[in-house]
C-alpha cells in the first residue's frame, strides 16, 4: 500500500477559501477509481510552521499513484489548487 500525503499552503486561507479547496480535494474519490481512500483536514492552530490544508490519499501499488498522477480529473483538481496555493509539499511512503 502506498501514502500520498500533500500539505498546502494557500494565498488565501479564509475559512471559505480553505473550505473550497477541501470540497475539490475531496471529490477525486468520485472520479478515480484507483484511489482506495482520501482524508482532507483544514489547520485550526494557523501557527507559523503550520500549512493550510493537509490531503491523505491511498492507493494500493506504485502503479495505481502514477495512473491517479496523470488522471484527466487529477490534472483539472491539480489546475485549481495551483491557482490557489502558494506552497505545497508532499510525502509518499509504502506501508
Amino acid at each position: 500500500m502506498i501514502k500520498h500525503i500533500v500539505f498546502f499552503k494557500l494565498k488565501n486561507n479564509s475559512s471559505q477559501s480553505a473550505q473550497e479547496v477541501k470540497k475539490r480535494l475531496l471529490s477525486l474519490q468520485k472520479h478515480i477509481d484507483v484511489l482506495k481512500s482520501i482524508e482532507v483536514g483544514i489547520d485550526f492552530k494557523k501557527s507559523e510552521r503550520s500549512y493550510d490544508i493537509a490531503l491523505i490519499t491511498v492507493f494500493e501499488n506504485e502503479e495505481d499513484l502514477n495512473a491517479y498522477a496523470i488522471h484527466p480529473y487529477h490534472l483539472e483538481v491539480v489546475k485549481f489548487i495551483k491557482e490557489r496555493a502558494k506552497d505545497s509539499k508532499t510525502v509518499d511512503f509504502k506501508y
